[in-house]
C-alpha cells in the first residue's frame, strides 16, 4: 500500500526525531589507567616521617613534613609567637570567641609544662567549639532557613539540622558516622529522631515549592543534591556532568546519574513527624492509655455479645459508641519537619536525562559509585541504598573522603588548605603543596577513629601552628629581633605565598566572629544554645526590600545578642554585616570564604547601630569595672578587645583624646578599637 504524501511526511519526521534521540544518547567513555593515575584517585599510603636537621623544633609529625621542605630550600621557620598571640589565635580558631581577661591571666601565669596543651583541651571541650566549627560545616551544606527564589518561604524547622550539627561536633561523633547519618540516617536508625534530622543536609539547598512543574522541581533538587554530595564529601566538582561528560575529570554523565540514582527513591518534599523527647513521651503515654481503654471496652463488648436482651443491646450500642469516640480522639500534636525518608509511593526507574533536560529521558540506570574511584570496601555491587553509598564513602581505603576532610580542617587553621582548591581535588584543582603530609594526616585521621577533635589537637599543638606571622610580636612588646627579621625576609623572598608554611598566615575573622567578638567584649553575649533562628532588628532600609512581614523581629531582646550561628538565615536577605564581610551565597556549597577589602566593611563598623550599641555597652562595662581611673579604663578596653594592654604611645594618645572637654567619649574609643585591623584579623 502506498502512503499518502501527508502521512509519509509525518512518518519521516517521527523517524527523524527517533534517530536524533538515539544519536543524542551519549556513549560512556571507559576509565583508563591514565585516568586513575591522578594523585587524588591514588590510594592513601601512610608515608615514613622525613629526616630533618633541626629535629628539636618538631613537636609532632606534622612539623617533620613541613620542616623537611623548608630545609630543602635552605629556609628556617619563624620563631614561636608570644603567649598572648597564641592564646588569641587558638581561642578564635577553636571557639570563634576572644579569650576572656581571666583566661589570659591564667595562661600567662601558668608556668607548669603543658600549659598550652591544657588550653587546647579546654577549648575543645567548650560548647562554643561546636558553634564555631558548625558554622564552617553549614557553609558547606548551603544551610538556610528559607527556600530562596521569589517567595523565599520560611522553613520552620530547618534550624533543627543546624543544632544537630553543633551537637554532633561537640560530641565528637566520628566523621565516618557523621557522613553516614547525613546521607542515610533514616535508613541506618529508622526510629531515631536525631538520625532523621541529620538527613537535613540533603535538603539544605534552595527550592521552588510553588513551581507549576513538580517534575522539574524534583529534577533540579536532586541534581543539586548530587553535586553537593560530590563537592562536600568527595572534593570533586562535577555538576556539569548533569548535562554532559566532565570536560577534564573522568566522570561521565552516566556516572552522575548513577550516583543520583541513590537519591531518586527518596521522599524529599513531604513533612514528616520528628517529635521532641517530651512530645514523644506524651504521645506514647496517650497511645498506651487509649489502648488500655479500648481493650477494656472491647472485653466488655465481647462478654455482652451473647446476651440478646434489649437492655444488653442498648449497653452494647453505648459501648460501641464509646469505642468509636475513643478512636477519633486526636493525638497530642508533635513537631513536623522536612527530613529524608524512603518513598511510600512507586518511583519511576532512575535514568540518564539527555543534556540534563527533565523532559528528555534516556536509558534506565541502577545506582553505582564513581568508576574512577576504586576501593576494596563496599561498592555499587553491595547495594543500591543511600546507606550503601555512605558505606562506600567511609571505606577506610577510600582515596578521597579522609583527604578531603583533613584538608578542610587544615584550611581553617592555617588560612589555606594543603590543597588550596578544597572542594576540587580533580585534574583542574590545585595540587597539594605537601602531598606526603596530606596522606599522613588522612591515614592518621582514619587510624584515630575519624576523630575530628583529635585532628584539631594534632594541628594546633604543632610548632608549625605556633609560628609568628611577622617579626613584630603583637601587644605591648613590639620588638623586632634581628634573627626573626632575617628569617622572615628570606621566607617572603623565596616563598611569598607561604606555601612552605614557614610563617603563620594573617587571617581575617568572618563577619560572624567579628559580631560575636564585639558582643563578648561588651559583656552582652547571650550564650543560650540551640533553638529557632533569631531575627534581630534591622534598618528599615534593609527590610523594605522584602515582601511584607518577612523579617519579624524576635520579641525577647536578650535573644538579639545570641551567637551569630543562631541568627535566622534568610536566602534573600543576608545579615548586612555578614554580607559586607563576605558571607557566602547560601544557594551553593562554599568551601572557602572570600576575603575582599571594600568600603562597606569600614562603613558598617563605624556607622552601624548594632556596632555602636556594642561600643556603648563596652564603655559602660569598663566604667563599672574601673570606675574613674582613666588609665585603668584604657587598659581594660584594650584587653577586652585586643587581648593585650596598650603600648605607651597608645595610652598617651587615648588619654589626650579622653581628657579634653571636646574630646572623644569612652564609647568612641571602644568604637575605634572595634575598627582596628588588629581586632578583625588573627595574627
Amino acid at each position: 500500500m502506498t502512503l499518502s504524501r501527508p502521512v509519509s511526511v509525518v512518518v519521516t519526521l517521527l523517524l527523524l526525531l527517533v534517530s536524533i534521540a538515539v544519536a543524542e544518547t551519549p556513549d560512556e567513555p571507559p576509565i583508563t589507567a591514565d585516568d586513575r593515575s591522578h594523585w587524588a584517585f591514588q590510594p592513601v599510603v601512610r608515608p615514613e616521617l622525613p629526616q630533618v636537621t633541626a629535629v628539636e623544633w618538631c613537636r609532632n609529625p606534622v612539623d617533620r613534613f613541613v620542616l623537611a621542605q623548608l630545609e630543602e630550600r635552605g629556609l628556617r621557620p619563624m620563631p614561636e609567637a608570644d603567649r598572648r598571640t597564641l592564646l588569641r589565635r587558638v581561642t578564635y580558631d577553636l571557639t570563634g570567641l576572644p579569650p576572656t581577661p581571666g583566661e589570659i591571666t591564667a595562661f600567662l601565669n601558668d608556668a607548669v609544662p603543658g600549659a598550652y596543651e591544657r588550653v587546647v583541651d579546654r577549648l575543645l571541650a567548650s560548647p562554643h567549639y561546636g558553634e564555631r566549627w558548625g558554622q564552617h560545616w553549614l557553609d558547606l551544606a548551603r544551610f538556610a532557613e528559607s527556600d530562596g527564589f521569589e517567595h523565599d518561604k520560611v522553613r520552620p524547622n530547618a534550624w533543627r539540622y543546624r543544632d544537630w550539627v553543633i551537637r554532633a561536633l561537640n560530641g565528637d561523633i566520628p566523621y565516618d558516622e557523621f557522613v553516614q547519618l547525613q546521607l542515610a540516617g533514616d535508613e541506618l536508625r529508622p526510629a531515631n529522631r536525631d538520625a532523621a534530622i541529620a538527613t537535613g543536609f540533603l535538603l539544605c539547598g534552595p527550592d521552588m515549592p510553588d513551581i507549576n512543574l513538580q517534575q522539574e522541581r524534583r529534577h533540579s533538587f536532586l541534581n543539586d543534591m548530587t553535586s553537593t554530595v560530590g563537592s562536600v564529601f568527595l572534593g570533586l566538582q562535577f555538576q556539569c556532568a548533569a548535562c554532559h561528560d566532565h570536560k577534564y575529570d573522568p566522570i561521565s554523565q552516566f556516572d552522575f546519574y548513577r550516583l543520583r540514582a541513590y537519591f531518586d527513591p527518596a521522599d524529599i518534599f513531604s513533612e514528616k513527624p520528628i517529635p521532641t523527647p517530651d512530645e514523644q513521651a506524651a504521645l506514647s503515654e496517650f497511645r498506651q492509655n487509649r489502648a488500655q481503654r479500648e481493650q477494656t471496652i472491647q472485653s466488655e463488648l465481647d462478654r455482652l455479645q451473647s446476651d440478646a436482651s434489649s437492655e444488653m443491646n442498648e449497653r452494647i450500642q453505648s459501648l460501641e459508641q464509646q469505642l468509636d469516640e475513643l478512636k477519633k480522639e486526636k493525638e497530642p500534636r508533635v513537631t513536623y519537619g522536612r527530613v529524608v525518608s524512603a518513598s511510600n509511593t512507586a518511583i519511576e526507574p532512575s535514568r540518564l536525562w539527555i543534556r540534563g533536560d527533565f523532559r528528555r529521558p534516556g536509558p534506565e540506570l541502577v545506582p553505582a559509585t564513581l568508576r574512577v574511584v576504586e576501593t576494596t570496601g563496599r561498592s555499587a555491587a553491595a547495594g543500591q541504598t543511600r546507606s550503601d553509598l555512605a558505606a562506600w564513602l567511609d571505606s577506610a581505603d577510600h582515596p578521597l573522603t579522609s583527604r578531603v576532610m583533613v584538608n578542610r580542617i587544615w584550611q581553617h587553621h592555617f588560612g589555606r588548605g594543603i590543597v588550596a582548591s578544597s572542594s576540587d581535588f580533580g585534574v583542574m584543582g590545585d595540587w597539594p603543596t605537601h602531598p606526603a603530609l596530606l596522606d599522613w594526616l588522612a591515614a592518621e585521621f582514619v587510624e584515630q577513629g575519624w576523630s575530628l577533635k583529635a585532628m584539631h589537637r594534632l594541628l594546633v599543638t604543632s610548632s608549625t601552628y605556633r609560628t609568628m606571622s611577622s617579626p613584630e610580636t603583637t601587644g605591648s612588646e613590639r620588638v623586632s629581633t634581628s634573627s626573626a627579621s632575617v628569617i622572615w625576609e628570606q621566607l617572603v623572598e623565596q616563598d611569598p605565598d607561604n606555601e612552605l608554611l614557614g610563617r603563620m598566615r594573617l587571617r581575617r575573622l568572618e563577619g560572624e566572629a567579628i559580631r560575636d567578638a564585639m558582643l563578648s567584649a561588651a559583656g552582652m553575649l547571650n550564650s543560650t544554645e540551640e533553638g529557632p533562628g533569631i531575627s534581630p532588628p534591622l534598618p528599615q532600609e534593609v527590610t523594605s526590600t522584602l515582601l511584607k512581614n518577612q523579617w519579624p523581629v524576635t520579641d525577647n531582646q536578650s535573644d538579639h545578642h545570641r551567637r551569630s550561628v543562631y541568627l535566622f538565615v534568610r536566602r534573600n536577605l543576608p545579615y548586612p554585616l555578614f554580607a559586607a564581610f563576605d558571607r557566602p551565597d547560601t544557594n551553593r556549597s562554599c568551601p572557602r570564604r572570600n576575603e575582599t577589602t571594600i568600603a562597606p566593611q569600614a562603613l558598617h563598623l563605624l556607622n552601624s547601630d548594632a556596632v555602636y550599641e556594642c561600643a556603648e555597652a563596652l564603655a559602660a562595662r569598663v566604667s563599672r569595672e574601673c570606675g574613674a581611673d582613666l588609665q585603668a579604663s584604657i587598659e581594660r578596653a584594650y584587653l577586652l578587645t585586643l587581648s593585650r594592654p596598650p603600648t605607651e604611645d597608645e595610652s598617651d594618645l587615648a588619654r589626650k583624646c579622653l581628657a579634653t572637654d571636646d574630646g572623644l567619649s569612652l564609647a568612641d574609643l571602644c568604637l575605634a578599637l572595634f575598627n582596628l585591623n588588629e581586632f578583625v584579623y588573627l595574627d
